[in-house]
Order: C-alpha cells, then sequence, then structure tokens
C-alpha cells in the first residue's frame, strides 16, 4: 500500500486520477471509474473539473449512493454534476427503484469487468464505502448489494470484491478526526470495515493531521 501524506491531497488525489485515466484510455480507449460520495469528495472533484481528462472516453460510476429521492441533499448523485461527463457514460446506482435487489442486480450488468479506478474515502468509525461496521454486507458475494440502514439511509454500494478487481484503489482522507482509524487500518486491524480493501494496487492520500504527521509538498 502506497501512504502519502501531502499538503494539498484534493489535488494530489485529482491529479492521481486524471494521470491513470488518461493512461487507461492510451492504453485501451476507454477508462472506468467510480467515486464514492462523502465530505472530502466535493473538493477532490472541484481539482479533477479543472484538469486535462478525456471525460468522452470515460464511463463513471458510482461506489454507493444513499436510498433517497432525486435531488435529495443526502444523494451523492449531485456531487459527480461538475465534471464534464456525457450523460451516457454517467451510471448513477438506481436506488429510487422499489425493489432495490432487482436494481443491485441491474446496475451490476452495466459494471466493467474490472475498473481502472475506484476512489474511497473512510468514516471515523473505519467505514468505507458503504460498508458500516458490522453490516453483512460487507461479505456478500454480490458485485453490488444493499446495506442496512447507517445514520439514516439504506445505501446501495459496491462490495469488496468489486472494489478489490479494480487496477487501482485510491483513498482519500483528511482531518484529525480520522487519524485514530487510519493508524489501526495501517496497523491491520481486521476489526474495522476498510481493512478488506486490498492492499496490493492501493493508494492513500492523507493530509498531515489524517496521518497524523507534519505534512510533506
Amino acid at each position: 500500500m502506497d501512504v502519502r501524506v501531502v499538503d494539498d491531497p484534493s489535488r494530489v488525489a485529482a491529479e492521481m486520477i486524471a494521470r491513470r485515466l488518461r493512461d487507461a484510455v492510451r492504453r485501451r480507449g476507454s477508462a472506468t471509474i467510480a467515486f464514492s460520495g462523502g465530505s472530502t469528495t466535493p473538493p477532490m472533484l472541484a481539482v479533477l473539473a479543472t484538469l486535462d481528462v478525456p471525460w468522452p472516453a470515460v464511463e463513471v460510476f458510482q461506489v454507493d449512493e444513499r436510498v433517497a429521492p432525486d435531488g435529495d441533499p443526502d444523494r451523492n448523485a449531485g456531487q459527480l454534476a461538475v465534471l464534464a461527463v456525457e450523460r451516457r457514460r454517467l451510471h448513477l446506482m438506481p436506488v429510487t427503484a422499489t425493489d432495490l435487489d432487482a436494481a443491485a442486480a441491474r446496475y451490476t450488468a452495466n459494471l466493467p469487468e474490472r475498473f481502472d479506478i475506484v476512489h474511497l474515502g473512510m468514516g471515523d468509525d473505519g467505514h468505507t464505502a458503504s460498508w458500516p461496521p458490522g453490516d453483512p454486507v460487507i461479505d456478500s458475494a454480490r458485485p453490488v448489494d444493499i446495506s442496512g440502514e447507517f445514520n439514516g439511509r439504506v445505501r446501495m454500494t459496491l462490495t469488496p470484491g468489486t472494489v478489490n478487481r479494480a487496477r487501482m484503489r485510491l483513498v482519500l482522507v483528511t482531518g484529525a478526526g480520522k487519524a485514530p482509524m487510519v493508524e489501526r487500518w495501517l496497523a491491520r486491524d481486521t476489526t474495522i470495515p476498510i481493512q478488506r480493501v486490498r492492499r496490493t494496487g492501493t493508494v492513500v492520500v492523507l493530509d498531515g493531521a489524517a496521518g497524523g504527521q507534519p505534512a510533506e509538498g
């Protein structure tokens, strides 16, 4: 696992994503990425929107989404509006469906065999994606599944198998409140959900506060 403590984590993460997407398009003619929601995502997306990314060749998916009506501020989908992604290449999770299990199966049918990049965050309880502590969704064999109610919302989420098949995972974590959980993660504490993220091929971008150390350039 490649852990980097930097002064401007949003920019560093965005630049890494942009490079990886350009490289995937150059190598294979197209690229795929899944974005998580959360408080660290909008600043990163704002930077990414200013960078050189071949969006017409990029398919964008969601890592997770809250079950809420379209336009609800709880939804992660609105965060992606800043990106110049063609509507047909933006694959939002169908969380307004009556049958969520069937909707998860439909979303699975459109997933790439292997994502080029999966972007993740981490909560101060050690969750990532929508894998709440103690929720059985973390052991699901389905590529996309439904987690139980967590912080007031049921969620649709990519499961660990899907996340870990990606060519690269980028985890962006900021703030002193996350530092204890970052320390536990790096120490291989198996009781926290983020420990299910595969270490090989994973880059972790932290600010100094989350990393518990002074930031580097």
